[in-house]
């Protein structure tokens, strides 16, 4: 193992996989209606699409960090090895 690669974690570490969602959907609704929006010069399309671009993203951002703070404290916690140096 070379000393740059990252440590793996331990057999049984449980891994973090959020769950399903829609965000990632209705943020490319909404950008794809603000660049519409824009292309095509509608006064509707645009003033919706950023704010659904807007509304999904501080959603998403918010369930991000919700879901960060119930992570184990140890989880980014990185063993501090330093590598062998060739004297």
């Amino acid at each position: 193992m070379s000393p740059l690669d990252r440590p793996v974690p331990p057999a049984g570490e449980e891994v973090h996989i959020p769950g399903g969602s829609l965000q990632p959907l209705l943020l490319t609704v909404g950008i794809t209606m603000s660049l519409l929006g824009v292309t095509i010069f509608t006064k509707v399309l645009l003033p919706l699409g950023l704010l659904l671009t807007v509304a999904v993203l501080f959603v998403w951002i918010r369930e991000a960090r919700e879901e960060y703070t119930h992570l184990p404290l140890d989880h980014h916690a990185m063993p501090t090895t330093e590598a062998p140096r060739g004297e």
